[in-house]
């Protein structure tokens, strides 16, 4: 059967039309009673809106395919049981979408051809914010309300009578006059952005679960089988639309809403009258920009012929009006502004910018934070100092449009405009800023040079590799940064680390909370008494939280376990049998940037011990190269050799450095490199001169030219031993822990020299303990097999590194073949 992510293809036969046709039906049904019967959506409304798409392609391609299935005709979900029924004198349809400026000229001119209206003859709109609530109707007669009732199928909703009579915008009686005996008003029921935060707030003081957005706080909040719970809730309710009248007490639309104002019934103010496509893209425009402004949420315009007895002559097409339509909001973006930048420090100390917006939807949910992603983003401009986007959001006039064609930079402020986009659960990103809305006073984000956690410096350091700054800042607080405390312990702990038994996240999070752990050494000065206190403690205020949850009592004490103590044992026991550990374990387990597992044991097999490591470090750090031999080094196309070849040349003042021949032995697209950096033969014999005093010591080449280790690594010990306090952190730690170094593979043992790689599923070992028992006979073990790979151990589920195997010709053998050829080794 063809997949429901499947459109209408030429090559769709009326058979698999059909079946594709009934799963669309299906899965967009399913969606209908998620939404509107449950008030739990599990898809974007953008996701939505593209399945109806397809399945309205297909019915195009296929006309007999319309009408049938679950979901072609269907508006909403059925009603559900909880409530009395109510059948709608006049069905309460959906609207058809559009998601660009083509379709509302598109539609406008359907209009205008179905009516047979001439070029001459005017056909007036009316442009209204489309509220994202729920659907309501309500019926009065002789002006006091009677009945309320949700949009359900369509046909038949709920009684929410009771529930609507809590809501203070909704009068019992309408006021003024005018009104027909019998008056059915529809419009939507809704959260503004303040009343759901509060909502929100409250659920999470109780510990119940939060709302997605106010659409399902406003839903789940009407639909209620308890009044007491939705007069609780402050609703908010727009009235849009005249259903059943036993008489019209107006002649359009427009003058409908007039006529609902002066009955009491609130309507939108930003409802307006427009005369042609481009006053209603107009009117769009300006919703889109002021929608952070709004309080409420929205998701588009919707567009309705003004003329009542034109609409009558429109009639309906399936599901929806032929005289209105849905202009639809980019579902991923929004507008909003920018009301902080705030700092938030990460695991390795990197200083991560977000701005604190204006509360706003996108893509179904609230969104209040973005992120800035770094330092030159806010700035609008790399270290280079070239623009970082392609195009900013202007504004011009009533008009938000992207210009992709533009290249000018822009920093981002506070109190901006900014265009906001989110694509599923990934953070939402500051995308644009819409220069023409910045405020007089608006001024340029000041990035701190200080960590905000800790106080300590914040730098960025100069790469090695490209000779640019990094796109990061970082804290060089190290082990004693409390915004990296926890995460940098958790690490300490973790498998491929110490390797605590006992140890895992919250243990972590309970000491570190409690104050008893700051710093790794602290973990082998625990004593008993406190460590219990503070499990006890923590295991006590977990229950307390069930139990609030709950609705319970809260118990004064908590039951002691039986085997509490002999776990706290078990804890400090784990901590006394990492006393000792692999010099390699102790380098991963500082969480120093950079150095991860395979470097970790790079660096053992260079120095003996840590004081070593550090001495070797610090005496890196007094011979690095300075910035204009690393700007050589890391020019592109020229290598170590050519930077050698330039260096010796430079000594004779009459040699030409680009010219031919055999002195530097530069190819075309080198000279090119160097030309476009430096200019003429006079700036490259400059910068190679300046590059010739700042050329690096042997204890930093030592380090650097190591290709398990590297410039990027090197640079990376050095600033984290250069702090202090990192020191001090070491040393605590060596006061605790003995390393040992790690045992070298036998000479001439049967895995020296050669290359494993590991596939699909271990059963008798982790892939860690495989690893580690491959290396330690001498093995490197790689991640990818290649003519160069000597075995592969394939186990069940391998794929594309056992056919790369067969294609190299490596010798492949099973989980019980490895771990007998390891046995005989």
């Amino acid at each position: 059967m063809p997949s429901t992510r499947d459109t209408a293809r030429d090559d769709l036969d009326p058979t698999s039309a059909q079946s594709l046709h009934a799963a669309l039906s299906a899965e967009i049904a399913e969606h209908d009673r998620r939404y509107h019967g449950e008030d739990a959506p599990t898809i974007s409304d953008a996701e939505y809106d593209a399945l109806r798409r397809r399945l309205e392609a297909i019915e195009a391609r296929f006309p007999d395919l319309a009408g049938t299935g679950e979901a072609s005709a269907s508006v909403g979900a059925k009603a559900s049981d909880k409530f009395a029924k109510v059948r709608h004198a006049m069905p309460m349809l959906s609207l058809g979408n559009a998601f660009s400026d083509e379709e509302i000229g598109d539609f406008v001119e359907r209009v205008r051809r179905f009516l047979g209206l001439g070029a001459e003859e005017p056909v007036a709109f009316t442009a209204e914010p489309k509220i994202d609530g729920l659907s309501l109707s309500l019926r009065y007669e002789t002006g006091r309300l009677v009945t309320a009732a949700t949009r359900g199928d369509g046909e038949v909703g709920e009684d929410v009578t009771a529930n609507v009579r809590t809501i203070k915008e909704i009068p019992e009686v309408l006021a003024g006059r005018g009104w027909p005996a019998v008056c059915e008003v529809r419009g939507e029921v809704y959260l503004s952005h303040a009343d759901f935060a509060g909502i929100n707030a409250r659920q999470e003081a109780a510990g119940k679960p939060l709302f997605a957005n106010p659409r399902n706080a406003a839903a789940g909040s009407l639909r209620q089988l308890d009044s007491s719970i939705t007069a609780s809730r402050p609703l908010r309710f727009f009235a849009y639309a005249a259903g059943e009248m036993s008489s019209l007490p107006a002649d359009s639309q427009f003058e409908m809403i007039e006529a609902f104002r002066e009955w009491g019934l609130p309507v939108n103010p930003l409802t307006v009258l427009c005369q042609d496509a481009a006053a209603m893209l107009a009117h769009y425009r300006m919703i889109e920009a002021r929608r952070a402004d709004l309080g409420y949420d929205i998701d588009g315009v919707v567009y309705k012929v003004d003329d009542f007895a034109l609409q009558r002559r429109l009639g309906f097409v399936a599901r929806a009006p032929r005289w209105a339509l849905a202009h639809k909001f980019a579902a991923q973006r929004a507008t909003t502004v920018v009301e902080a930048i705030d700092i938030n420090v990460g695991r390795t100390g990197s200083l991560n910018p977000l701005a604190r917006l204006r509360p706003v939807t996108v893509g179904g949910v609230v969104v209040s934070n973005a992120t800035l992603h770094n330092e030159d983003y806010v700035h609008g401009v790399d270290a280079d100092g070239n623009p970082i986007r392609s195009g900013v959001a202007i504004w011009t006039g009533q008009v938000l449009r992207d210009d992709a064609d533009l290249t000018q930079g822009s920093d981002v402020r506070v109190g901006d405009t900014v265009v906001v986009l989110r694509a599923g659960d990934v953070i939402p990103k500051v995308a644009d800023v819409v220069l023409e809305r910045r405020p007089k006073d608006a001024v340029p984000y000041r990035f701190p040079e200080t960590c905000p956690a800790c106080g300590s410096h914040a730098v960025r350091g100069l790469n090695p590799r490209t000779g640019k700054l990094d796109a990061v800042r970082r804290c060089t607080g190290g082990l004693i940064c409390p915004a990296q405390g926890q995460e940098r312990l958790k690490h300490f702990v973790s498998r491929n680390a110490f390797d605590i038994e006992g140890f895992g996240e919250t243990s972590i999070e309970t000491l570190f909370e409690a104050g008893l752990v700051r710093q790794p050494a602290d973990l082998f000065r625990l004593d008993f008494e406190p460590l219990k206190a503070a499990l006890v403690a923590r295991r006590q205020a977990l229950s307390a939280e069930r139990a609030l949850a709950a609705g319970k009592e809260i118990k004064k004490a908590a039951k002691k376990k039986d085997d509490e103590d002999k776990a706290i044992k078990n804890l400090l026991a784990g901590v006394e049998a990492r006393r000792t550990i692999p010099l390699n374990r102790f380098i991963f387990a500082l969480g120093i940037e950079q150095v991860g597992e395979a470097t970790a044991k790079a660096l053992a097999k260079h120095f003996s011990d840590m004081p070593a490591l550090m001495a070797g470090v610090a005496a890196a750090a007094a011979c690095q190269p300075g910035p204009d031999w690393i700007a050589l080094a890391s020019l592109n196309r020229v290598g170590a050799t050519t930077r050698d070849r330039l260096l010796d040349a430079a000594r004779d003042p009459e040699v030409d450095l680009l010219a031919g021949g055999a002195v530097a032995r530069l190819s075309a697209p080198q000279r090119e490199a160097l030309v476009e950096v430096f200019g003429d033969s006079a700036g490259v014999r400059a910068a190679v001169e300046r590059a010739a005093a700042q050329v690096p010591g042997d204890a930093y080449r030592a380090l650097a030219d190591d290709g398990e280790i590297g410039a990027v690594t090197t640079a990376s010990l050095i600033q984290f031993f250069s702090e202090a306090h990192n020191v001090a952190a070491v040393q605590a730690l060596l006061a605790e822990v003995e390393t040992e170094r790690a045992v070298a593979a036998a000479q001439g043992a049967a895995f020296s020299g050669k290359t494993v790689v590991f596939t699909g599923t271990l059963e008798r070992m982790t892939r860690s303990e495989a690893k580690a028992t491959a290396e330690r006979l001498g093995a490197k073990v790689s991640g990818s097999v290649s003519a160069k790979t000597d075995l592969v151990v394939a186990g069940p589920g391998a794929g594309s590194k056992l056919k790369d195997a067969e294609k190299h010709g490596v010798k492949v053998v099973s989980e019980d073949e490895w771990l007998t050829m390891v046995a005989s080794a």
